[in-house]
C-alpha cells in the first residue's frame, strides 16, 4: 500500500516536505535566502518565479525591487498600482510620453496618470526591456501555441495578470497596458517593431517604490518573440528595505518631468501624513 493511501499516510509525506527547495518558489522568511546581494538590507520578499508563472505583492514605499533573469529567457510583465487606491495605476503613454523616452532603463520613473511615480529604475543591467507592446492575450497565444489558458503549458500574460489581480481585489477591468522587463524591442526606420530579444543570463533591473505599490508580475514570452515554441525561463525577484527617492538625489532633478512628478507625489503624500 501506499505510504500516501491513507489520511494519516498522506499527512506524514505532507509534513515530511517541510523545509524542501524547488528552484521555483518563494521562500518564507524572505531573510533565509541563500544568497542576498550586498546591497540589499533586510529582505522583505525572495521568490524564483517559473516560466509560465506570476507572483504578486504589496511593497512598503522605499522598497528596492531587484528582478534578474536568471538563464536569459525570463520576460518580466510588470503592472503597478498605488496600495488602497486602485484607480491610481501604472500609465506607460504617460511613462513613455511625460519623459520623451520609449526605452525603459536606468532613471526612467514609471508614472501612473496622475503625473505622480510609484516607482523608479535605479539600476539596470540588461538593456533588453519594452515599453510598446504589452503582454499576450489568451487569443494570440491560443493561435501561435494552441491554448493560452492560466492552466495550460502556454499561459497568457493576462490571463496571469487576472488571477493576480483577483489575489488583490481587481477585477480585468482594473488591468492597463504592462511594461516587459528583459526581452526588447526596437523602433526601426521604417517605423516597425524589432524584437531584440534578451541580453543573456544574469541580467537584472532594480526598481525603487516611491509609494506603496501592489506588484503584479507575470514570466510569460514576450509577445513579439518570433520563435514557435512556449519558451520561458525562471525569474528571480528579491525586494528589501530602502528608502524613497528625496530631494537631493540626482534623480529627483535629473530632468525637469521628472522633478515635476516627483514633487507631485511629495505633495500628495504630505498631505496624506505619509512623507
Amino acid at each position: 500500500m501506499a505510504a500516501t493511501a491513507t489520511t494519516d499516510g498522506a499527512r506524514a509525506h505532507a509534513r515530511a516536505q517541510e523545509g524542501a527547495r524547488a528552484e521555483a518558489m518563494p521562500v518564507v522568511p524572505a531573510r533565509d535566502w541563500q544568497d542576498p546581494p550586498r546591497e540589499a538590507g533586510h529582505l522583505v520578499w525572495a521568490e524564483t518565479v517559473a516560466g509560465g508563472n506570476y507572483t504578486h505583492r504589496v511593497l512598503a514605499r522605499g522598497t528596492e525591487l531587484r528582478l534578474t533573469d536568471l538563464h536569459g529567457d525570463a520576460c518580466a510583465h510588470l503592472l503597478l498600482y498605488a496600495d488602497g487606491r486602485p484607480w491610481e495605476r501604472l500609465n506607460v503613454a504617460d511613462t513613455v510620453k511625460v519623459q520623451w523616452n520609449a526605452y525603459l532603463g536606468e532613471g526612467v520613473l514609471l508614472l501612473s496618470d496622475q503625473g505622480r511615480v510609484l516607482a523608479s529604475v535605479v539600476a539596470d543591467t540588461a538593456g533588453r526591456h519594452d515599453a510598446l507592446c504589452g503582454t499576450s492575450t489568451l487569443v494570440r497565444n491560443t493561435e501561435r501555441y494552441g491554448d493560452g489558458s492560466p492552466q495550460s503549458a502556454s499561459p497568457a500574460g493576462r490571463e496571469l495578470f487576472k488571477l493576480a489581480a483577483a489575489k488583490n481585489g481587481l477585477e480585468p477591468r482594473d488591468l492597463p497596458p504592462s511594461l516587459s522587463f528583459f526581452q526588447g524591442v526596437e523602433i526601426q526606420g521604417d517605423g516597425a517593431l524589432g524584437f531584440t530579444g534578451s541580453a543573456g543570463p544574469g541580467g537584472s533591473v532594480t526598481l525603487r517604490a516611491e509609494q506603496d505599490v501592489t506588484v503584479l508580475i507575470a514570466n510569460v514570452p514576450h509577445p513579439a518573440d518570433p520563435r514557435p515554441r512556449y519558451v520561458s525561463t525562471p525569474l528571480e525577484v528579491l525586494a528589501w528595505r530602502a528608502t524613497a527617492t528625496r530631494p537631493g538625489d540626482p534623480l529627483w532633478d535629473a530632468t525637469p518631468e521628472g522633478r515635476r512628478a516627483f514633487l507631485n507625489t511629495a505633495e500628495f503624500l504630505t498631505a496624506r501624513g505619509l512623507a
